[in-house]
């Protein structure tokens, strides 16, 4: 009546205890192996009450289906996952990171294993007159005119990933490759630690929601703590975080038992206790309350260039912020747009694969906003999602962008295999853990050398596609310069995909047809 499982591990059972009885008589020296077979026996009754209903119908061959379905992902990823099928970022991705890193040649042979007539295939046209690119354009200057210190940035820096996330050794690393190649790292909302500080590289300082690094005992925002770090030399910028691409709308809770008292003492919170991130930033009521607090952060960090970071979500809400510019006389010095399919440690599923907006989507309605209302020139639009190869970087800028921040590349060119570990504090690698012996097999000095050599040889890669259109600045790169690829017929620029603006055009009310309706509905006193 248990079904033949059952019966076989009843009769398994029995057998194994004749089998013992004998041996003890005849060759006791064979209990030994007798007791492997007797172990086994023992599983097969704990499972026999397991909450599993696997187990409980197949007691110990049950166990074979949790086993490869733990490997499941390796198995995949190793021997049959194609070039281009893996997710989030596939082999040919990682591939040109880690020769980039290792400065081996990136060139692949026989021609490409892209499918160019699969749908959504983007790709660009090139000019039988390529232009050479002056390496100048590498970097771009960030600050507006309300900035008292612009910061002279590369074209691509490390997107934010907060100690915490991280181990200390990744930290360190990726701050001294920034130190190494010129360029920046954003310290992600856990606050400035002490292996950002190691090797002097330039710091992008996010203040998110918790105030982490700058808050009083209730976790409100405390201005003398922050005036102290902003205004060292390393802080470059500061950025407040509105929102996450991978969790968008979404809090936080780093639990007690996450919290070690490094990471405390980084935080500014106690040790002990589960740590709350709100939603929504506790400083940011309004769009209007949102450009008080740029002013305010602003003047305590003596005038360097300080913007805000988030993901596109309600358009009207985006463009209340747009019209709270035009009536406070406020602006950022740059806005970071985040995609939704950007990376994170750990976020609830839906709102990983379902909420907020694609970042092809978002950067050509953030840059027309800022055109619409005469602010494009003076703000930075900054793109992060998915930034892997110079194609990536060409397209940011061509759908909106001046420049881009990379995460989940760099964790690759600092040793990250994509085991999807994050959440779960065992990395493989040592890169995304607090476990002190994982972290350890980080070599500080030896992955910074690589990230540095993956930012070098990504940028340089960049300029080369920008010339081959035969255009010699970055800056003239437009949505008419990338192709995507239609279910139907020949491909077509994104061009046509979003509206045509001009300088002041939301000032004359001469709005695309699409816009209308969000700029009504938009304003400066709310969200």
């Amino acid at each position: 009546m248990f079904g033949k499982p059952r019966l076989f591990f009843g009769v398994y059972v029995v057998v194994t205890l004749a089998i013992g009885m004998v041996l003890a008589i005849l060759a006791p020296y064979w209990l030994i192996a007798w007791a492997v077979l007797a172990l086994l026996a023992v599983v097969g009754v704990f499972d026999l009450g397991s909450r599993h209903n696997v187990l409980q119908n197949y007691p110990i061959i049950g166990h074979m289906r949790y086993m490869l379905e733990f490997i499941r992902p390796e198995i995949r990823q190793y021997f049959f996952e194609s070039e281009h099928d893996g997710r989030p970022f596939n082999r040919e991705q990682r591939r040109i990171v880690n020769q980039r890193a290792d400065r081996q040649g990136d060139t692949a042979p026989f021609g490409t294993r892209y499918t160019l007539t699969d749908t959504g295939y983007d790709f660009v046209h090139h000019s039988m007159a390529p232009a050479t690119v002056d390496p100048a354009h590498a970097r771009i200057t960030i600050g507006g005119p309300q900035c008292a210190w612009p910061y002279s940035s590369s074209r691509l820096n490390i997107s934010a990933m907060s100690f915490g996330a991280l181990s200390g050794n990744a930290v360190a690393a990726l701050n001294k490759a920034a130190a190494l190649g010129g360029f920046a790292q954003d310290t992600g909302e856990g606050a400035i630690s002490k292996y950002h500080r190691e090797h002097g590289g330039d710091i992008i300082w996010e203040v998110a929601s918790g105030n982490f690094g700058c808050r009083d005992s209730a976790g409100r925002f405390d201005s003398d703590a922050f005036r102290d770090k902003a205004c060292t030399d390393q802080v470059k910028m500061v950025e407040i975080k509105l929102s996450q691409g991978a969790k968008p709308g979404h809090g936080g809770l780093l639990p007690a038992a996450k919290i070690t008292p490094e990471i405390a003492e980084t935080r500014a919170i106690p040790a002990g206790e589960d740590c709350q991130s709100p939603a929504m930033h506790p400083e940011v009521d309004s769009p209007n309350g949102l450009l008080h607090f740029v002013a305010r952060l602003r003047e305590l960090c003596g005038g360097k260039p300080v913007g805000f970071k988030l993901c596109l979500g309600h358009r009207h809400e985006f463009m209340g912020i747009c019209k709270a510019m035009l009536e406070t006389g406020i602006q950022p010095d740059f806005i970071a747009v985040d995609g939704s399919e950007g990376g994170t440690g750990a976020a609830p599923a839906e709102f990983e694969d379902f909420v907020g907006s694609y970042i092809h989507d978002a950067l050509p309605f953030v840059h027309n906003c800022l055109v619409g209302i005469g602010k494009r020139r003076e703000i930075t639009v900054i793109a992060s999602g998915k930034v892997a190869v110079g194609f990536d970087m060409v397209e940011k800028l061509a759908l909106g962008a001046d420049m881009c921040n990379a995460a989940r590349a760099f964790m690759f060119s600092i040793g990250c295999i994509q085991s999807q570990r994050c959440h779960t504090n065992t990395c493989p690698t040592g890169v995304a853990t607090q476990d002190p012996a994982r972290a350890r097999s980080l070599d500080v000095a030896g992955k910074a050398l690589r990230a540095r050599n993956f930012h070098d040889a990504t940028v340089n890669a960049f300029l080369d596609l920008t010339g081959a259109l035969g255009i010699s600045d970055p800056g003239q790169l437009s949505p008419r310069h990338i192709y995507h690829r239609y279910d139907h017929g020949a491909a077509g620029t994104y061009a046509l995909m979003h509206p045509d603006v001009d300088e002041g055009d939301f000032l004359d009310e001469r709005l695309p047809q699409s816009y209308q309706r969000p700029w009504a509905l938009a304003r400066a006193a709310t969200f």
